[in-house]
């Protein structure tokens, strides 16, 4: 995905007209990849061939619940969820919030508001920030180019982008590398908060950060598992300049 606009994008809504709505939307904004479901099952078949990277999910589903629907796609992976909702009390919104989604918008809403807030979320989650002012390092994995400026990692295989929460979890390895850091330790760094609750999702993030810098991810060399404590990177060499 070289810009947002590239993005896959999967809307959750039981009613016909939003869902055409939201499409035309989307697409006057130059959305190409966006894919509809009247409910859960469907968006479900269209998760699983299509992995999208973003979900704007309704709350309130013939087959089930939004928050339910989340919560399996969060299984597998961290893809980023807008919630479209009528519900507008607090207690919902905190819910959602709480249980990782990116943003809570609630009916009926701008649909530049909505265009804006997307954006905000996909560019947070595939786009990371990196401080302009503050030189990040660059380092070696074994043939793996790692370079915390640009969030790339660069080798024989190809050239791939962190994502946000992949970016965090690499720079507080590489920050202790060598040393185990702990799962909850971990987690404050790409969610501001402890391990409980996230353990399946750092597992997924790990697997993922260890499929664009390991030669084999299912025998790692470089990011270990210290299993009942944590994770700890290993066999980091330095970039070094040369005049």
């Amino acid at each position: 995905m070289k810009n947002i606009l590239d993005s896959k994008l999967l809307i959750v809504d039981d009613e016909p007209e939003l869902r055409r709505m939201l499409m035309e939307i989307l697409k006057r904004e130059g959305f190409i990849k966006v894919y509809c479901a009247a409910d859960c099952k469907e968006a479900r078949q269209i998760f699983t061939k299509a992995k999208p990277e973003s979900v704007i999910l309704d709350v309130c589903l013939p087959d089930g619940d939004g928050f339910s629907l989340m919560r399996e796609f969060r299984e597998s992976s961290f893809v980023p969820v807008l919630f479209l909702s009528a519900r507008d009390e607090d207690e919902n919104r905190l819910l959602g919030l709480g249980l990782g989604a990116d943003d809570y918008i609630t009916k009926p809403f701008l649909p530049r508001e909505l265009i804006l807030r997307l954006k905000a979320v996909l560019n947070r989650a595939y786009f990371p920030v990196v401080l302009k002012n503050a030189e990040k390092p660059v380092f070696y994995l074994g043939e793996s180019e790692i370079n915390l400026n640009s969030g790339m990692v660069t080798n024989t295989t190809g050239q791939y982008s962190l994502t946000a929460k992949e970016f965090a979890l690499l720079e507080e390895l590489y920050d202790n590398s060598g040393n185990i850091v702990t799962g909850d330790r971990l987690c404050r760094a790409a969610w501001g908060d402890d391990l409980y609750g996230y353990e399946n999702t750092l597992m997924v993030h790990i697997r993922r950060l260890r499929e664009k810098i390991e030669p084999d991810p299912s025998a790692p060399r470089y990011l270990l598992t210290v299993r009942g404590l944590g994770y700890k990177l290993t066999g980091v060499k330095k970039y070094e300049k040369y005049d």
